[in-house]
């Protein structure tokens, strides 16, 4: 079945480590404080979490990618500039604890608007969707992967070219909890692609020379007017919200081919509601579990790195 290893995304608010073995085989799980909320140094915490499986299985190699390695994390790995391929993110891993631990870098590029954009953590997604879809590695390609920070991402050949960040689903949360556009009834509502959020996807589409802005307080005037109810209010917002994260960016990648596929690689509740966005733009979509792709991409990354290429050791 082939040595056991370690791989694990250590974000902002979670760690989660996972034993494998061969090509990815998951063994066992243990789940641990997010990057923001350790107290403790980062190396004390990881040999905790790793005491178990080693005194059963001896020293073990660890990939990890996410906040970890950021500046509130373990230590700071570095960005790739983009474009960059697979082999130029893995081959620019910090490595710590003896040349057991690899911590993945971002990446960073200028983004269609000429302006300075940031990864981390999807980097690795994106390196597991180029194992689990081989065919992503043809021809031009747009991935998206929405989020707090939603990435959409050009792909060329399996190069990631370049990328851009709307931080919708951050916007979603402080409109819906701190605004008046949502009525208490409806912030624990959780979002579908339901009626309501199809008509704030479709009154957005509506008017596309329009900003999201001057749509936004629709979210009030429609409740005040009887259209909407308060506890729907959550959806049509996030439809809003999500038809002009779509809209903006099919418009910015327009030189992406039409007939293919936008890949959504994410949680699967919300990258419905994304796929449920391009369709009113008729665009189709295809599907990637976050979750899955991630494992899939530290894995790969894992893989690599066993087979003996070297990385920058602190």
């Amino acid at each position: 079945m082939g040595a056991r290893y370690v791989v694990g995304d250590w974000g902002t608010s979670r760690l989660r480590l996972f034993l494998c073995e061969g090509a990815g085989s998951v063994v066992d799980t243990v789940d641990g404080p997010g990057v923001a909320a350790v107290k403790t140094p980062f190396d004390a915490l990881f040999e905790s979490m790793m005491r178990r499986w080693e005194a059963q299985y001896g020293p073990l190699s660890a990939v990890l990618c996410g906040m970890i390695g950021s500046s509130i994390g373990w230590v700071q790995a570095p960005y790739v500039s983009c474009p960059a391929d697979p082999e130029q993110i893995i081959d620019a891993c910090v490595v710590l604890r003896a040349g057991r631990v690899h911590i993945l870098p971002g990446a960073r590029c200028e983004n269609p608007l000429r302006a300075p954009d940031f990864m981390r953590g999807e980097e690795t997604q994106i390196l597991g969707a180029l194992t689990l879809d081989p065919t992503l590695r043809q021809g031009h390609r747009l991935l998206c992967l929405p989020g707090t920070h939603s990435k959409w991402v050009r792909l060329e050949n399996g190069v990631i070219g370049e990328f851009l960040t709307a931080p919708t689903g951050e916007l979603f949360a402080a409109l819906r909890d701190h605004s008046v556009l949502v009525p208490a009834e409806g912030r624990s509502e959780s979002v579908s692609a339901n009626a309501a959020f199809e008509e704030g996807v479709k009154r957005c589409n509506e008017f596309p020379q329009a900003q999201v802005l001057h749509r936004l307080f629709e979210c009030r005037s429609r409740m005040l007017n009887g259209e909407l109810s308060g506890r729907n209010a959550a959806a049509f917002l996030s439809g809003l919200l999500i038809a002009a994260d779509v809209g903006g960016a099919l418009r910015v990648f327009a030189n992406t081919s039409a007939d293919t596929a936008v890949c959504l690689i994410g949680e699967p509740q919300l990258t419905q509601l994304y796929a449920a966005a391009l369709r009113a733009q008729n665009r189709g979509a295809r599907h990637l579990d976050g979750a899955a792709a991630s494992l899939a991409g530290l894995t790969r990354v894992h893989q690599y790195i066993a087979s003996g290429v070297a990385a920058n050791a602190v």
